[in-house]
């Protein structure tokens, strides 16, 4: 078939620690993620003798922004592979953008493994998160497509099997955070005390209070200095759910339960709030 559709889910940093920074300015994560059910949905056609491929995004605020990832993705495979295909991409955005929920990075991802598949270019997945990388450091992640600690800069991912399922309540600010501009007023002396192993130990055995002892995001910081409004909705989230933070480098914040009467509940007190919170679960 010249049409497929593809689902990209978001995802949530269950922990993020920073470990120190390379020469050429990347900085040497920890990161335990955890896939949501959220997704967008890409549209995928092949252009019979088309000049060139297309992308699109029905969510006016990313154009110019999240479709050239996915042009990228596209060009990056090309010259790999060197295939002459063209295609006409559709993105129908649904995970916030801006967040850190890695939308961006999951849609390429989406495309680099639907074209391989389409295309029968015969790439290991490895192969996939060796070309991706240098596109995005969350996309090994996606590619990898399980609940998985990344390291270094994110093309080490290492998979991690959940103890049980969460109910996730997403609440984000009407405002972003610009990556680049949080990572920038990062300071490692403020870094917080995050115990990477046992927060995997804690989900592996489905141990909520040695989580919550662990984890952490050492971006929360900054991220709250440039944002204090991430700070209110995490410490308001905390007083029903000890499992909250903020997501990435923001300004996307998380609530994570197995009670789904709970959440659905503190969902409706959100809306009221004048928030536009959205209710998923990971998946495992």
């Amino acid at each position: 078939m010249s049409h497929f559709v593809v689902k990209c889910p978001a995802k949530i940093n269950l922990a993020l620690k920073i470990n120190g920074k390379r020469e050429d300015g990347y900085h040497l994560l920890s990161m335990v993620n955890l896939p949501l059910e959220l997704h967008d949905v890409i549209d995928v056609e092949e252009v019979p003798f088309g000049m060139n491929t297309h992308v699109v995004c029905d969510d006016m605020h990313l154009l110019g922004l999240r479709f050239n990832l996915c042009f990228r993705a596209v060009e990056a495979l090309r010259e790999k592979c060197g295939f002459g295909n063209n295609f006409m991409i559709h993105i129908h955005k649904e995970i916030p953008s801006a967040a850190g929920l890695g939308g961006g990075s999951s849609d390429a991802a989406g495309i680099l493994l639907s074209l391989n598949n389409y295309l029968k270019l015969g790439l290991s997945r490895d192969d996939l998160c060796e070309l991706a990388l240098p596109l995005g450091s969350d996309i090994p992640f996606f590619i990898i497509g399980k609940p998985a600690l990344a390291e270094g800069i994110g093309g080490k991912i290492i998979p991690i099997t959940p103890k049980k399922k969460y109910f996730c309540l997403l609440i984000k600010p009407e405002k972003g955070l610009s990556t680049k501009d949080v990572y920038a007023k990062f300071e490692q002396d403020k870094a917080l005390k995050i115990d990477i192993p046992n927060v995997i130990k804690g989900v592996e055995s489905g141990d909520d209070d040695l989580i919550v002892s662990s984890f952490g995001n050492d971006l929360y910081i900054p991220s709250s200095a440039m944002l204090p409004e991430v700070k209110d909705i995490v410490d308001e989230l905390r007083k029903e759910f000890p499992l909250s933070a903020m997501s990435g480098s923001g300004s996307c914040c998380f609530a994570l339960s197995t009670d789904l009467k709970k959440i659905k509940a503190a969902e409706k007190v959100w809306i009221k709030k004048g928030y536009d919170p959205i209710l998923t679960s990971t998946l495992i």
